[in-house]
């Protein structure tokens, strides 16, 4: 049955030639739908068995993200190619086209840009003892990303506000007046652009990545998140603090994996002035040795000071990275402590106290004002 012969059916039935075109419009538009889905899902079972083929779960990623505005994007071309054979349907798609297309194309690209920040995200394996470099790498392809995102969403409301002609005039008419809106605009946003800037430079310039070890605001914690107008740091007891990015930029930070993520840590120790410090120092070592968080890197012992009451010495040890460094100075500082009370108590610092010798008073009087006073008399 051709077209023509559905259209003079639909015609005969409905009576009337307006009721009949919406019959035919709405008719054209189901069909179309389910002709689209099923091409989607013969497409996508197709794509997926060559995704489960290989090893890589970068494509199965892709799919999983790009299946459901493929499958919007695809119901749309079908309506497109029917509206041009059902004028009733295209005078529809015509006044939804200017909405509804840059809408389907913005989040394809979108979609098709996440998954490709994704893949190269998943390559960036920051497990690793060694993970600079990835770090590095994630810090940046995330801010690119929303960076990309944002641009991508700022063009495709445009496009659609172009299609609104009111809109359109208003905009040629603020054209004469951008100059003195773009300083209001401006001077009503400064904080957040300065925030947006902020972003921009984080990324050329990394003063910090994802996963760094840093300490600001008197807080010590890790950098969890970047965002394009904060940052989030996961502190040590599992507080979030939410950090404006311009901070790292104009502000002094700490950050203790900039260049590795292997630290060197202390363990301050005090002990009495009279200690014996060799056989502390073959402990130490024997401890620092046997435990699997020390990177085997540096183990040292210093005398650091030295006071009427205390000896100040110094331990040096070193860990792959910031957690495992904490863990290594605790068990260090609590081994140690446990040896030296069972060991050697005699190193534990104690205060002194001497008096002077008690004074004999003799009979007929005697000076007691000083020690071994003459008697007087």
């Amino acid at each position: 049955m051709s077209l023509e012969t559905l259209r003079n059916w639909i015609h005969a039935q409905a009576g009337s030639n307006s009721a009949s075109e919406w019959i035919i419009a709405l008719a054209g538009a189901a069909l179309a739908v389910v002709l689209a889905l099923i091409a989607h899902q013969i497409a996508f079972r197709l794509l997926r068995r060559f995704a489960r083929a290989s090893d890589s779960e970068a494509d199965d990623m892709v799919l999983r993200r790009i299946a459901r505005p493929t499958r919007y994007a695809l119901i749309a071309l079908a309506l497109v190619l029917a509206a041009r054979e059902i004028d009733a349907l295209e005078d529809i798609w015509q006044r939804l086209a200017g909405f509804v297309m840059p809408a389907l194309i913005g989040w394809i690209a979108i979609t098709l840009f996440h998954a490709l920040m994704g893949t190269m995200i998943m390559r960036a394996d920051i497990s690793v003892e060694d993970n600079l470099q990835a770090r590095r790498k994630r810090t940046r392809l995330t801010i690119f990303s929303r960076i990309g995102t944002f641009l991508i969403i700022f063009i495709v409301i445009s496009l659609m506000l172009l299609s609104i002609p009111g809109v359109r005039d208003i905009g040629i008419t603020l054209m004469a007046s951008a100059g003195l809106a773009g300083l209001a605009v401006g001077a009503a946003a400064q904080p957040a652009l300065k925030s947006l800037i902020g972003g921009f430079q984080l990324a050329l310039t990394e003063p910090i990545s994802i996963g760094d070890a840093v300490i600001i605001g008197g807080e010590w914690g890790w950098i969890e998140e970047i965002r394009m107008t904060y940052v989030v740091v996961k502190v040590w007891d599992e507080r979030r603090l939410v950090v404006p990015t311009s901070k790292f930029l104009d502000e002094i930070f700490q950050n203790w994996t900039k260049k590795t993520s292997q630290l060197l840590g202390t363990v301050m120790f005090y002990v009495d002035p009279l200690t014996k410090l060799d056989a502390i120092r073959e402990k130490f070592m024997e401890i620092v040795e046997s435990n699997p968080r020390w990177d085997k890197r540096v183990r040292h012992m210093q005398i650091t000071e030295l006071t009427r009451d205390a000896i100040e010495i110094r331990f040096l040890m070193t860990a792959k990275d910031s957690p495992t460094l904490f863990d290594l100075r605790c068990d260090v500082r609590e081994a140690l402590i446990q040896w030296i009370a069972a060991e050697m108590p005699e190193a534990i610092v104690r205060q002194r106290i001497l008096t002077p010798e008690p004074v004999r008073v003799e009979s007929g009087g005697a000076d007691i004002g000083s020690p071994g006073g003459q008697a007087t008399g």
